[in-house]
């Protein structure tokens, strides 16, 4: 009973991770460019803005995103470099938006040569990437109108201040509108004031609104998450790009939005949260849209309002996002596991900072965990190696009555009470490891940490499967690169070891199920992160070297 247990949940295990596998994310062999769109979010009006009132329709934030923007002649438009030692942007004062944004401290690949992380790559016709504006619905002001700058390009250096890059305009309605960037030399965080001044002789209705438009991506890690994130109401939501094939509004008090990809993300965070209507949809063309527009104002003449936002354009770094506040690091979201798998990347990152190799720190942590757990799994092989000395007697209750499940079954409690063995000793222990070791697997197989970081040897990225040399063809199961997986090769043979020396199954047909386990597990894993196979050799091994010290003692 305690044998049909344990393989209950290594099959649930099997069949949870077998999904992940067949029906997950296919990995490529050249990764497309890696490239992010905004986010958005609600905003506050400055003291003497009139009195606002509720948007109860999303119709302000009907903006041509989803339509091509309209032809600007090259002489109107006006591009701005942005340099710092973080990035690289590319501004246009047409919208005005942002065209490109280039990561200085990441690659697409390992290769030397590798082109940087592009996290917006915005081409001709292909939309506005950033929209922040205040709309008014009845305003002729287009989309795309070509804006006043007062820059030519921008260049930080380490030691620099924060430098300003400035957009106005005035609308044919009489609306003035400024935009105010602001840069930092160390920061991913990118500060953003619009200014609107009612110029005219009437009165103004409109709303402030924040949005992005971006080419929906394919999600190249098994648990990572690709579409848009909203902190609405204090939660988070997920929304995925198949969830807004109809499209999504939601509406509360909006903390930030985000576009994430696998490593990296854009968002929009409002320097103070407050109500607004989040629209999200995702086009037949594959642009993926959100608009996030906060409560109208009504200006008066010789009156104006102001909204201001951060944001955020960078890695999926826990410490980072940590860092910039406004809850931003919930947008690294491990499920369930995540009360579990938070605090284990905080300690992997630890012990990365003394010895600046993540494989090692991986070993570490593996090493914590198994002290951590020592008694109980020890508990559990003792309850095994126990009920191995009563198999002979057991197989005879089976036999003598194979015919009476009922009395078969009072022999089998009587047996166990008088030698005083608790048939789920062995299980319940592992049973209580599950929820660390799915949280290891969810933070060694998404984490940010683990891109392009190498080990040894041929191991030079743990996000990567493992490959010595590379095959010119194709291997049955494996994702490419080709090549001799030799962590899961070994991976693979430590779980034999290990299934030789746990205590054998009464019933025979289990015991051939148990030993087909290292082979599914070796297919299985043959395309996971290294990261995640090293995590399960290491503590294999030390499972293995725990089972041998309680077989060597006397009985």
């Amino acid at each position: 009973m305690e044998k049909r247990t344990i393989l209950a949940f290594v099959l649930s295990f099997v069949i949870l991770v077998g999904w992940s596998v067949f029906f997950g994310p296919k990995q490529k062999q050249a990764p497309k460019e890696e490239k992010l769109p905004p986010a958005e979010a609600p905003a506050r009006s400055s003291p003497q803005a009139p009195k606002s009132t509720e948007l109860t329709s999303p119709a302000l934030s009907q903006t041509p995103v989803e339509t091509p923007s309209k032809k600007i002649a090259k002489a109107d438009e006006k591009e701005v470099e942005i340099d710092t030692p973080l990035y690289r942007a590319i501004f246009s004062n047409v919208g005005p938006t942002i065209k490109s944004f280039k990561l200085k401290k990441y690659y697409q690949t390992i290769a030397p040569d590798s082109p940087l992380v592009e996290l917006v790559n915005l081409k001709d016709g292909e939309g506005r990437f950033l929209i922040a504006d205040f709309r008014v619905p009845s305003s002729t002001q287009p989309a795309d109108a070509v804006y006043h700058v007062d820059q030519e390009a921008i260049q930080l250096g380490p030691d620099s201040s924060p430098k300003d890059l400035v957009f106005s305009t005035t609308t044919p309605d009489g609306l003035m509108i400024k935009q105010t960037f602001r840069f930092y030399p160390d920061q991913y965080r990118v500060d953003l004031v619009i200014d609107a001044a009612n110029q005219s002789e009437r009165q103004i209705r409109g709303a402030f609104l924040a949005g992005l438009g971006t080419m929906s991506q394919e999600k190249k890690g098994y648990y990572s998450f690709v579409g848009l994130a909203v902190f609405l109401n204090d939660k988070l939501e997920e929304l995925e790009p198949d969830d807004l094939s109809e499209g999504k509004v939601l509406k509360g008090r909006v903390g930030w939005m985000a576009y994430e990809n696998d490593y990296f993300m854009f968002a929009i965070v409002p320097e103070i949260p407050s109500k607004g209507i989040l629209e999200g949809r995702l086009l037949k063309s594959g642009l993926l849209e959100g608009t996030c527009v906060a409560p109208s104002l009504e200006l008066n003449p010789s009156q104006g309002a102001s909204y201001q936002y951060e944001l955020y354009l960078g890695p999926r770094d826990l410490g980072i996002l940590k860092q910039f506040g406004h809850n931003l690091d919930r947008a690294i979201n491990f499920g369930w596991t995540d009360i579990i798998a938070k605090p284990l990347l905080y300690v992997l990152r630890f012990f990365y900072n003394f010895i600046h190799n993540y494989g090692v720190a991986i070993i570490l942590l593996t090493v914590l965990v198994k002290i951590l757990f020592w008694p109980l799994t020890h508990k559990s092989y003792k309850s095994m190696k126990e009920m191995q000395k009563l198999q002979p007697r057991m197989a005879k209750i089976r036999e003598k009555h194979k015919n009476d499940k009922q009395k078969m079954n009072q022999e089998m409690m009587a047996l166990y009470k008088t030698y005083k063995v608790n048939p789920m000793g062995g299980c319940l222990p592992m049973v209580i490891q599950l929820p660390v070791f799915f949280a290891l697997f969810r933070v060694l197989g998404s984490s940010i940490e683990l891109r392009h970081a190498p080990f040894i040897l041929w191991i030079k990225d743990l996000s990567a499967p493992d490959r010595l040399f590379h095959f010119p063809f194709e291997i049955p199961f494996m994702a490419p690169p080709y090549g001799i997986p030799v962590l899961t090769l070994l991976m693979g043979a430590s779980m034999f070891i290990q299934q030789k020396m746990t205590p054998t199954p009464g019933d025979p047909a289990q015991a051939k199920i148990m030993m087909f386990l290292p082979i599914v597990f070796t297919f299985m894993f043959i395309n996971f992160p290294s990261g995640l196979v090293l995590y399960w050799l290491v503590n294999n091994l030390l499972s293995i070297g725990q089972q041998y010290n309680i077989h060597k003692r006397p009985a």
